[in-house]
């Protein structure tokens, strides 16, 4: 790249940045999870995870907002997609306890691609026959990880694709709202739900973590809630379809700390199944609609954040 073509596009590179950062701390989350689940129930982990995630934002963005922060018109859809949101956490962190995180994390990641398919009937966009062939390639990628008669195949395969159905109509939640509420007051309920929800399992499960576990339940709290702020700042600086493609680089860096952390590497048919759902991401988006609007556009600015 030029240094006259990086000087064009300052706002597009930071913006990638941002989101790469993101999913590298979400990564990072899901493997100190993984850790923790060993030792800690799962029920209060999920609590401290929203529960931190609200005192950050509280502490982060209350001072600037006041109660613009949770000013909101469409409670019912902040419910629905803060209790879809947890529900996948659930079922993700879940599936931890039983499959290795590079491959767990892989299954989920047929959510983006199921979203497409799901786009029509229910938000009524025209979903094109490209982007069906990115749906099938999805599923074939999982299929391939999971491999019937062997591999994961497993009954515990059923919670990262629940995982990924839920995260798929959180998705779709989010565009309906897209536009209509301040993005960071999205964040906000997307907490507060959370921890609301999760705080009714606490008299039944809870087990108070020793000194070593309280940092890292912190800091599942902490990397969950800056790295979904630093997609929301990834947002101001280029489209979501133009940061869309970078999402799967949560798919090497999942890889990565999953060796590092535990010594899981997924065998050549894991890894074939990996790069088929990354293809079928690539092939759904619509690469020219994309550059047409970041053109017309520019980047996408949030009001007041």
């Amino acid at each position: 790249m030029t240094a006259h073509h990086a000087h064009d596009h300052p706002h597009t590179l930071r913006g990638i940045s941002l989101v790469m950062t993101a999913v590298f701390l979400f990564s990072s989350m899901d493997t100190v999870a993984k850790h923790v689940l060993r030792s800690y129930p799962l029920p209060p982990l999920i609590w401290a995870r929203y529960a931190v995630h609200l005192v950050f934002m509280l502490v982060l963005l209350w001072p600037r907002m006041g109660v613009a922060l949770v000013r909101t018109a469409r409670p019912g859809l902040q419910l629905l997609r803060g209790l879809l949101l947890v529900t996948s956490t659930g079922l993700f962190y879940l599936s931890l306890t039983f499959l290795p995180l590079a491959e767990a994390a892989a299954i989920t990641f047929v959510g983006p691609v199921l979203t497409t398919a799901l786009s029509g009937p229910l938000l009524g966009e025209r979903v094109t026959l490209r982007q069906w062939l990115a749906v099938s390639l999805g599923f074939i990628g999982v299929l391939i990880i999971v491999r019937p008669g062997g591999g994961l195949l497993q009954p515990s395969a059923i919670f990262p694709l629940c995982c990924a159905v839920a995260f798929s109509f959180y998705q779709i939640i989010t565009r309906k709202i897209a536009g209509r509420e301040h993005p960071l007051t999205t964040l906000f309920y997307t907490a507060l739900v959370g921890a609301a929800i999760t705080s009714l399992t606490l008299p039944l499960t809870w087990q108070t973590p020793t000194l070593l576990q309280v940092p890292l339940i912190v800091a599942i709290g902490l990397l969950g809630g800056f790295g979904h702020f630093l997609l929301i700042r990834a947002v101001e600086h280029a489209s979501p379809t133009t940061l869309a493609p970078f999402i799967y680089v949560q798919l090497i860096f999942s890889t990565v700390l999953a060796f590092l952390a535990f010594g899981d590497f997924p065998n050549s048919g894991s890894l074939l199944g990996m790069l088929v759902i990354v293809s079928g991401g690539m092939l759904g988006v619509d690469w020219r609609r994309m550059r047409r609007k970041a053109d017309r556009v520019g980047p996408a600015k949030i009001e007041g954040s």
